[in-house]
């Protein structure tokens, strides 16, 4: 059973019911009533990894408008010196892609309907869970009853089931919240992604389709309610203050969300009968665009587990192996998390001293190449021990 059919719980389901496990989803908001909304200025970044299996998974084949990144530039303020990852210094792949959240969950639905043994229920609410040694129960608030050797919680950062745990959960405030839109520009962004590092937060502009591209923009909790009350034309005024002018004439190509910052992690994603997968699992700060890949290979990792003990007869809900999954994400997960604290701490602030040594810095990781591959590398998803489905290969 998985609880939560996001974008992560659903590549989940895919990757379950494609090796012949019956699997059933359960979401408090019914997904597939968004399928044909149009577009609501979300947008996530796909890395070369993920994407790898989502094409092996058949997902990816009923993608619209994957727009590729080819560059990625990073600056610090209005300093000279910058940071440029070409993806012709690695290969012909690119860095990662842009993806309508839309269209990425029109394409997972599309992937499931082949597969009999998935049961997708909601709207629904759970009212209680039953984690015994022989196998899960939940109850929803219709009565309804469903059991499985093993329940997995896909459902976000506020998670029932891992609040039905004593799992430890440490989490801080940035005190810094995203603002992210989509925006319309003159000219073309030729596939070319930028992230400015400002003094109350970093600012991306990510390529998508067309001459568009999504906008990440952290700012201070305080400002936030007055940006936000601003009409489009003061709101475009106040972007383009910190976009620049290099893409041409600004305008809004959706609505605006605005998202509260913090990081959190649980001190395991495993327990008796239950697994974590996503945000139930960890949440980071989005500023290197890896919240949705960590996920991605939290499903990788969990689908092979999962599905070479089922091959072999095992019970896919004891501790054994449970134990397994949560070893192989935790080194992963507490690196990239540490990572993304690390740099958005170091860039949000106007220290002079800190400003000059991480200028320097980014200069002379731009100039290393070797270094500047090892990052790109890993911001493409190939570092560490790859599960077979971000190779690409059939578990």
């Amino acid at each position: 059973m998985i609880v939560g059919g996001g974008l992560v719980g659903a590549a989940l389901c895919v990757a379950l019911a494609q090796a012949g496990l019956e699997v059933v989803v359960i979401d408090r908001v019914d997904q597939r009533g968004q399928l044909d909304a149009g577009f609501d200025g979300r947008a996530s970044a796909i890395a070369q990894a993920p994407k790898r299996m989502l094409s092996h998974l058949g997902i990816w084949e009923h993608l619209a408008e994957a727009t590729p990144i080819l560059d990625i530039r990073v600056a610090d303020g209005a300093s000279k010196l910058f940071l440029h990852y070409d993806h012709t210094e690695i290969g012909d792949a690119p860095l990662g892609y842009m993806v309508e959240n839309r269209h990425m969950r029109s394409a997972l639905f599309q992937a499931l309907r082949p597969h009999p043994g998935v049961t997708y229920i909601a709207p629904a609410e759970i009212t209680g869970v039953e984690r015994a040694p022989e196998g899960a129960r939940l109850t929803l608030s219709d009565g309804r009853t469903f059991n499985a050797p093993l329940v997995i919680g896909a459902d976000g950062r506020q998670s029932y089931l891992r609040g039905q745990t004593d799992i430890a959960l440490t989490r801080w405030s940035y005190k810094q919240t995203a603002i992210v839109c989509t925006i319309a520009h003159e000219k073309p962004h030729n596939n070319v992604a930028h992230e400015h590092f400002l003094p109350s937060g970093p600012f991306a502009i990510l390529p998508i389709s067309g001459n568009r591209s999504s906008i990440v923009w952290t700012e201070r909790v305080g400002l936030v309610p007055d940006i936000m009350e601003l009409d489009d034309a003061g709101f475009l005024d106040a972007l383009g203050q910190r976009f620049g002018d290099f893409l041409g004439a600004l305008s809004l190509a959706g609505p605006r969300w605005t998202y509260p910052l913090d990081l959190q992690f649980a001190h395991r994603c495993i327990d008796k009968r239950l697994a974590l997968v996503g945000d139930a699992a960890h949440g980071m700060h989005p500023i290197a665009g890896q919240g949705l890949n960590l996920g991605l290979r939290d499903v990788a990792a969990l689908a092979e587990v999962v599905i070479e003990a089922h091959r072999l007869g095992l019970d896919i809900g004891a501790a054994h192996i449970l134990e397994r999954y949560d070893r192989w994400r935790r080194f992963d997960a507490m690196l990239m998390l540490s990572l993304t604290d690390g740099i958005n701490r170091l860039f949000s602030n106007d220290i002079a001293p800190v400003r000059l040594a991480r200028d320097v810095g980014l200069a002379l990781v731009n100039r290393s190449g070797p270094l500047k591959r090892f990052f790109m590398r890993h911001a493409m998803g190939e570092a560490g021990r790859l599960p077979k489905l971000l190779k690409g290969e059939p578990v």
